[in-house]
Parts: C-alpha cells; structure tokens; sequence
C-alpha cells in the first residue's frame, strides 16, 4: 500500500496562490497516475487534477483549468498542485491519491485507492 501525506494548505485571500505537495512512502516512478481531490463543505468529493505516472498526460476540472498546474518529480516521489487565482470557492479539503499501477485513464475517479489524510485550503478575505 502506498502512504501519501499532503502539504501547503493554508488561508489565503482571493487572488492569491498556495502549492500543495504530496509525498508518497515509496518509488511511484512511472507506475501511479496520481490525482488531486477536493471536498468542500457540505459537498461531496470532486476530482481536481490527476496526471499520469510518466507525468505525460495531465487533467483538469473545468472549475480550475487555467488556474491549477499538476506536476510530479519521481525522483523524490512527489507530486505538486500550483493553485493560483484562488476564489472562495476553492476553499476545501484537498486529497492526493493514488491509482493503482498503469491505470487506463487519470481522470477515471473511481479507481483511486490509495488516500492521503488531506490538506486545509480556505479562500477568504
């Protein structure tokens, strides 16, 4: 099984940036597509962004595209979220998770089995 622990998370105005880091416990060299979740308040579980264990494909929610870059370093088996332009609807728990090896398809959400504890994102003024 494939420990994953989250960072970055914090309170930040509109407008304004976080990155989220997520480290897992071993080599995820080419094997885990590795996807960002988030669940605000009241609401269910939404996938954000994944990206594919080579790092060659990436996927975005239309809520973030343009906004939200997703990359991976596998040399350090870590997995980044650049969030920019916040809004206060961005304000969730934010998940990393990972999928299980040579996955079909990133964005298939189902799939992911391997949870990290989450991160705290809040927008506000």
């Amino acid at each position: 099984q494939l420990e994953l622990v989250e960072s970055g998370g914090g309170l930040v105005q509109p407008g304004g940036s976080l990155r989220l880091s997520c480290v897992a416990s071993r080599s995820i060299l080419d094997y885990n597509d590795i996807g960002w979740f988030r669940q605000a308040p009241g609401k269910g579980r939404e996938g954000v962004s994944c990206i594919s264990g080579s790092g060659g494909s990436t996927y975005y929610a239309e809520s973030v595209k343009g906004r939200f870059t997703i990359s991976r370093d596998n040399a350090k088996n870590t997995v980044h979220l650049q969030m920019n332009s916040l809004k206060p609807e961005d304000t969730a728990v934010y998940y990393c998770a990972a999928a299980p090896p040579y996955y079909s398809r990133c964005y298939y959400w189902e799939g992911y089995t391997d949870w990290g504890q989450g991160t705290q994102v809040s927008v506000s003024s």
